[in-house]
């Protein structure tokens, strides 16, 4: 069993997807980065100044130690604006791969 284990997890697949999600986690943290600190307040200046952050719909008032309750719509926008920016990212990432892939299959074999 310790083998087969060994085997399973020397196989490039394996080895591939573990490297796609470390990889996945850092483009995570420059696109969040890239939302929340440059598009956001350029759109936020764009509105009129509005922190989209900030942006929520009190359904009840804090009261002495009970926090307040609120929906929060403007974490929603950031996280739809970063959704929006990773998948144009990632389609621009396989159409230039596809397009690579086409050019290279379109060369003769000297």
């Amino acid at each position: 069993m310790l083998k087969e284990f060994k085997t399973f997890i020397a196989q490039g697949n394996v080895l591939d997807l573990a490297v796609g999600v470390v990889i996945g986690a850092a483009f995570g943290k420059i696109t969040t980065s890239l939302v929340e600190d440059i598009i956001n307040p350029i759109l936020g200046l764009i509105i009129g100044g509005v922190d989209f952050t900030q942006l929520k719909i009190v359904l009840k008032e804090a009261v002495d130690k009970t926090p307040e309750v609120s929906i929060k719509y403007g974490n929603f926008i950031q996280t739809l604006i970063q959704f929006v920016i990773i998948a144009l990212v990632i389609f621009m990432i396989v159409k230039a791969a596809n397009r690579l892939r086409l050019s290279e299959s379109q060369k003769k074999p000297e």
